[in-house]
């Protein structure tokens, strides 16, 4: 038997390429993927496939370690290897009787890939644990009928317009199937081609459909690489002996009888690349590693809430940009350069729109939090003044600290933010220059950024200014373990000041008793602050389906006001702020809803 050979991953173009694993087709494997012919002579034959395996290798797959040349250790990645073995199931006089596989009068030299006794390609990934095994059938009976019918389907009646392309097919009891078709030119062929296929199978149909853009796109690479090796082949044979005229020639002769026995040539042969296989199962392992790595499941009790979409929508915006400025080259050839000895700001603007603080990539990281929480921050600035604020944050005006210290800046903001819904949050941490409230309702500034008179006075604003604190008695009673705090005083000013009497929203009023409350944990007042914030989240749909959508008349909104408890002014202001944080996934789902004629019923 042949000694242990080992192969990287870049050993050539076409081993760059390559497949994926998730859900269980059985107790063995994640999932297949396999080549597939259509014989002249036998019909659809799998020629080469891959399948995924934990623990232990199957009948016909042996370990190269230790029998044989010991494989040669990689920098991380998957070792790939040939191993020494027993019969291959499809060949061998021993393995006919016991083999899944087609027998070996039944195959030719087109629908055969190994060799006889070939003991087929093992990869070890060394970070999982896990083998990837390549052989031309699978050992495993139900497997080995799973991928036959899926070849069969591939290549008769499963196939796009033209013949050649993707295609999804399958069901829950034989899995789900990817398969791309394509030609591969043949001089000795009928038509000068022959039919072939890359299938893909598993039985995670959600999986495979959200994986179909990466699969096509790398499956379509090696099918041209594929193509390319033949075409090169093709054209060279037909400059040799052009087989087009032979065949004008002898028009009448039947066509199977005057072909030679060279006929039926393997892949190998028809791309003149020995190594083909090697390629093909280090690309195919590639694939399934790297498109099981790409998408992860996360599991979700009961429906999403407001904040997790607004998160998936910012999240694919940012990706949707970063794509982007990828392929925006001649833009950043124009960005300016600093001249030599030149210092650019310790600190750069983040972009206005952004709620998530920590996309901010200019901050540097913060080595301590200094607001722990709001009863932390409650205790620092004082009842009053944290009574003041919250409102203002709460009723969606523009929250403005001037400090020396950004970090301070950065730490009060992801304390008060935790009040309000992520729709609702327009962040700029810190900035050289004012910016107008309708670009950012949180605005971190340095102590000598100058705020507009008008902004001073307004009632839509509160700005909290930290300065050094002349000596550490300043420092408020109950927090004398904080430290950090000690060099600072608060001073939370407004042109409309919030009366300690006064009302107020309802949420407020609970978000201060459960912080007054000390026989609750911190985490306990977190979860209380995420329940509240859901139960108005919920009347602010109430609400804009019931006004935005279905348009009611300002007599019966008052009334649905006063059954949801917020007909107070400050409740009012509140649910219209609130409303601008609802994710566009809800606004679009209940626009269509509306449309639908389906939905349309009579008002009564």
């Amino acid at each position: 038997m042949s000694a242990a050979r080992t192969l990287l991953l870049s050993s050539s173009p076409l081993c760059s390429l390559g497949l994926w694993g998730s859900c269980c087709l059985c107790s063995t494997m994640n999932a297949i993927v396999a080549l597939c012919h259509f014989c002249e002579l036998h019909g659809p034959r799998t020629l080469f496939c891959t399948e995924v395996l934990h623990a232990p290798l199957p009948k016909g797959a042996g370990d190269s370690h230790g029998q044989g040349e010991q494989a040669e250790e990689e920098e991380g990645g998957i070792q790939m290897s040939s191993g020494t073995c027993t019969h291959s199931p499809a060949e061998g006089a021993g393995a006919e009787s016991s083999s899944p596989g087609p027998k070996k009068s039944d195959m030719c030299e087109g629908c055969r890939s190994l060799a006889v006794g070939h003991p087929g390609y093992i990869s070890h990934d060394k970070e999982t644990s896990i083998k990837y095994v390549s052989h031309q059938h699978p050992s495993h009976p139900q497997l080995f009928s799973i991928v036959r019918q899926a070849c069969v389907r591939s290549l008769s009646c499963e196939v796009c317009p033209g013949r050649e392309g993707p295609i999804f097919f399958g069901d829950e009891q034989h899995g789900f199937v990817f398969s791309h078709t394509f030609f591969i030119k043949d001089s000795l062929a009928r038509g000068f081609q022959r039919w072939y296929s890359i299938i893909a199978i598993m039985m995670d149909r959600i999986y495979l459909i959200n994986s179909w853009p990466f699969l096509l796109g790398k499956i379509r690479g090696i099918i041209d690489e594929l193509q390319g090796k033949a075409l090169k082949v093709f054209e060279a044979e037909q400059f040799g002996c052009p087989q087009r005229a032979q065949r004008m020639n002898t028009a009448f002769t039947p066509f199977l009888h005057q072909r030679n026995g060279n006929a039926a040539r393997s892949l190998t042969s028809l791309t003149s690349d020995d190594n083909l296989w090697a390629c093909l199962h280090t690309s195919f392992a590639w694939l399934l590693k790297a498109c099981g790595s790409r998408l992860t499941e996360k599991l979700l009790e009961g429906a999403p809430t407001e904040d997790t979409l607004v998160q998936m929508e910012k999240l694919a915006d940012l990706e949707e940009e970063s794509e982007g400025w990828d392929n925006s080259e001649a833009e950043e050839e124009r960005a300016p350069v600093l001249p030599e000895g030149a210092e650019g700001p310790e600190l750069t603007k983040c972009p206005t729109d952004s709620s998530l603080l920590s996309d901010c990539d200019s901050w540097q990281p913060r080595k301590l939090s200094v607001f722990k929480s709001l009863r932390h921050m409650r205790q620092v600035l004082g009842a009053q003044s944290f009574r003041m604020l919250a409102w203002h944050v709460l009723m969606g005006n523009q929250v403005i600290w001037k400090s020396r210290d950004p970090d301070l800046v950065l730490s009060a903001f992801e304390v008060l933010q935790t009040m309000l819904p992520v729709g609702c949050v327009r962040a700029v941490p810190y900035s050289s220059q004012y910016e107008e409230a309708y670009r950012c309702n949180f605005l971190g500034l340095g102590p000598h950024v100058q705020v507009p008179a008008h902004v001073l006075a307004s009632e839509f604003a509160v700005v909290v200014e930290v300065h050094a604190a002349a000596r550490s008695s300043l420092h408020p009673a109950g927090c004398e373990d904080d430290q950090p705090l000690s060099k600072y005083e608060f001073s939370v000013t407004s042109g409309s000041p919030v009366a300690v009497d006064r009302v107020g929203p309802t949420i407020l009023n609970k978000i201060e008793a459960a912080l007054t409350n000390q026989n609750l944990s911190v985490d306990v007042v977190d979860q209380c602050l995420i329940c509240l914030k859901e139960e108005w989240m919920n009347k602010v749909k109430v609400l804009f389906k019931f006004t935005k959508v279905d348009s009611r008349p300002k007599e019966d909104t008052q009334k649905l006001l006063s059954i949801l408890g917020a007909s107070e002014e400050d409740n009012v202001k509140l649910l219209k702020f609130w409303m601008t944080g609802l994710s566009k996934t809800y606004k679009s789902h209940l626009m269509s809803t509306v449309r639908s004629p389906m939905t349309s019923e009579p008002r009564n």
